[in-house]
């Protein structure tokens, strides 16, 4: 039976690289029969991931069927994935997150948590010597994994294994880093063609901090102006995102990655207090500047108080 490989839902460049290089490990080098999945339409800078590097775009699915195998990777937080996701026969979880709690197995499994920036350089070293059996397909789309999710070093979730591994890559498939980054980020500001409340939900994950619900959005990007220029479309668009998606409030971290700072709209006292006890902050308006904040796993969520 063909072991259904995925992410988590508003699938990134990891999230969508990540379920694409271990289907291929499975099913190529392993010889267990395995399909690349994803939970929702892939973000701008993934779309062209795909296509830069010739990959073909997984299938889209919104359930999985009970007992059916998967392997489940960038995440291990239930509300990130199907329902029903506890019926399923989860085989292995491959993550860099924290643990979240909440997932159910048939038995027990292999699971990977490992603290580097990236699931794609937790991958390559499962993997061992059968790394070097990837064609350029699966390099370049660990590459832009690795350089996603570092924002091209920036982060400060990078770990000297994860640069290595990129440097590597790139070596290999005959690259440049900085352009391969550039066109990356570029693919990734470019959020003209989409509403609010798909910016909303494009790289949004669900958390709960002291009793309330949270969607935390954040939009990574080269042009900040672009984005904040429809700053009060986007604060009027998180009252039906919050009541669709059943949560209290939508956060929104506006990315600078050139410039390394996070602006937070600021459209009720809940976010101003938020902002305000989380990180230190005086909020005058309705949106803040956090300089040097621009990971939302290492930096956002750990800081988050009501």
């Amino acid at each position: 039976m063909t072991i259904k490989v995925f992410g988590h839902k508003a699938p990134d460049t990891d999230s969508t690289g990540a379920a694409i290089i271990w289907a291929w490990y499975l099913d190529k080098v392993l010889g267990q029969p395995a399909e690349p999945c994803l939970l929702g339409t892939p973000n701008t800078e993934a779309a062209f991931v795909l296509e830069r590097w010739k990959l073909e775009q997984p299938r889209i699915i919104d359930s999985v069927a009970p007992g059916e195998p998967v392997i489940i990777v960038d995440t291990n937080n239930p509300a990130e994935l199907p329902e029903g996701i506890n019926e399923a026969d989860i085989r292995a979880i491959i993550d860099h997150h924290k643990l979240t709690g909440g997932l159910e197995t048939k038995g027990p499994i292999d699971i990977t948590v490992r603290p580097l920036a990236c699931t794609a350089t937790i991958m390559h070293q499962m993997m061992g010597a059968d790394a070097a059996k990837m064609p350029e397909s699966i390099r370049g789309a660990a590459l832009s994994c690795i350089l996603s999710d570092t924002l091209e070093f920036r982060s400060p979730t990078t770990t000297p294994a994860d640069r290595e591994l990129a440097e590597q890559l790139a070596r290999e498939l005959g690259v440049s880093i900085p352009d391969c980054a550039a066109e990356m980020f570029a693919a990734k500001s470019d959020v003209s063609r989409f509403s609010e409340a798909e910016l909303l939900r494009m790289d949004s994950k669900a958390y709960e901090v002291d009793g309330v619900n949270f969607r935390v959005s954040v939009l990574e990007t080269t042009s900040p102006a672009t984005v904040l220029s429809r700053k009060d479309a986007l604060m009027e668009a998180m009252v039906d995102v919050a009541v669709e998606d059943k949560v209290n409030q939508v956060l929104l971290f506006v990315v600078d990655i050139l410039n390394e700072e996070a602006t937070l709209l600021v459209p009720n006292d809940l976010v101003k207090g938020v902002a305000e006890k989380s990180f230190g902050v005086d909020v005058a308006g309705d949106s803040v500047v956090l300089p040097g904040v621009v990971s939302r796993k290492k930096q956002i969520i750990p800081a988050l108080k009501v």
